[in-house]
């Protein structure tokens, strides 16, 4: 499940990505091909765009290892859910398509990423070691890092 939850997250960043850089670069041409309410100043979609691009990198690190990182898997879901509750609770119907546009995403990411952590809990040594390495891996990694210690130690 962990593949498929880094899969839509990246799917997610991606179209964050490019929806943010063309309006960050042309605004106007954005909000008629979208059909959104006309914004004055441009500044203000511009810096929306902005601020899309920077919480798109702050999801990458959960995208390469959410285990690691599992404070950021967790708030690119948590991320989502606020888009959506920002834009279809508080917003008028033409902002709506913005909340959609989060829930697609939001939904997939939440169940894929408790699924994965719930699958990867019942493994030895549970969430302490990396995704995806078995027990004996680590055993054997923690084994030689020990050896290379001791013969440190005896070099002294």
């Amino acid at each position: 499940m962990g593949t498929w939850f880094k899969r839509v997250l990246w799917l997610g960043i991606l179209s964050n990505l490019a929806l943010a850089v063309p309006t960050v670069l042309a605004p106007q041409r954005m909000i008629d091909l979208t059909g959104l309410p006309p914004a004055t100043p441009l500044l203000w979609p511009q810096f929306a765009g902005l601020l899309l691009i920077l919480l798109s990198i702050f999801y990458m690190p959960a995208g390469i290892d959410f285990v690691r990182y599992r404070a950021n898997a967790w708030a690119a879901v948590g991320s989502r859910f606020a888009g959506v509750i920002f834009f279809v609770g508080f917003q008028s119907r033409e902002y709506h398509m913005l909340g959609y546009f989060d829930l697609v995403f939001a939904v997939p990411e939440a169940i894929l990423l408790t699924l994965a952590f719930r699958s990867i809990a019942g493994t030895p040594d549970g969430l302490r070691q990396g995704y995806g390495q078995s027990a004996e891996a680590s055993a054997k990694a923690e084994g030689l890092r020990s050896a290379s210690a001791d013969r440190r130690g005896a070099a002294l």
